[in-house]
């Protein structure tokens, strides 16, 4: 991991930490469960990589803490992140719609399926 790795990877930790949970606590994680098709496909499979743009391990995201997920979206959303494929699904997404995914991604069911 180079130094520039650590500098983004703390900005971003700091930033998380800092930033307002915007709506994270808000979510319905029912409401998540219902928007999450265009998640599952990736996030929901252990050991799961993707091919574009290069070879990628995809993370499961399940137990993650909601406003993680909720800023690393807008991050995508916002071009700060730049994978192609989560860029142009964040595109289409709404805070509360991040919100709703994060609270479902975040849910005591989801943290036990994580495991």
């Amino acid at each position: 991991m180079t130094r520039l790795d650590v500098l983004r990877i703390s900005t971003f930790v700091i930033a998380v930490a800092s930033a307002p949970a915007l709506h994270a606590a808000d979510g319905d994680p029912a409401a998540g469960k219902a928007k999450n098709s265009m998640c599952v496909g990736c996030h929901g499979i252990g050991g799961y990589k993707t091919v574009f743009p290069e070879v990628y391990s995809v993370p499961k995201i399940g137990g993650q803490h909601a406003a993680y997920i909720v800023k690393a979206l807008q991050e995508y959303k916002s071009g700060n992140r730049s994978h192609p494929s989560m860029r142009a699904i964040a595109a289409g997404l709404s805070d509360k719609d991040m919100a709703d995914l994060a609270a479902y991604y975040a849910s005591d069911a989801m943290k036990s399926a994580a495991k």
